[in-house]
């Protein structure tokens, strides 16, 4: 299984016909101070199977690392391949919603996403420190 999308967003969703909607993609923040709390982001991927893995359950794990390495978290699933459409590639979307994400400084980040052990894909953040003016009075 691939991925053959990831992004960060400000909002995601399926609409019942699966449609996939993505409003506001982006790959960097700015904070006034650190560290800082982003309110909301949403990790929208595609996923992409063969006919082969139909049925089969995939380790899906999305891990927030910092430019050195460090892990700031780690979120896990298991995800079951649905039966396909003979002759086409099995799509699948996920949006990861995340609240109040940390981000304890400026710098690079990147939310690595694993099928199993493999990495797939990677979707880089840059945290930057925005200057506040102060007016006058």
């Amino acid at each position: 299984m691939d991925v053959t999308f990831a992004v960060l967003a400000d909002g995601a969703n399926v609409t019942q016909d699966g449609k996939l909607n993505i409003l506001g993609i982006f790959n960097a923040l700015g904070a006034s101070q650190f560290p800082a709390a982003h309110p909301q982001m949403f990790l929208v991927m595609r996923f992409e199977a063969t006919r082969a893995e139909e049925g089969k359950t995939k380790k899906i794990e999305i891990q927030l690392a910092d430019g050195d390495g460090g892990k700031l978290f780690t979120v896990g699933a298991n995800l079951v391949v649905p039966t396909g459409t003979p002759g086409s590639a099995i799509r699948m979307n996920h949006i990861l919603g995340m609240n109040g994400v940390q981000f304890p400084r400026p710098g690079d980040y990147v939310f690595n996403v694993l099928v199993g052990d493999d990495q797939k894909a990677a979707v880089d953040l840059k945290l930057v420190e925005a200057k506040v003016e102060s007016r006058p009075a």
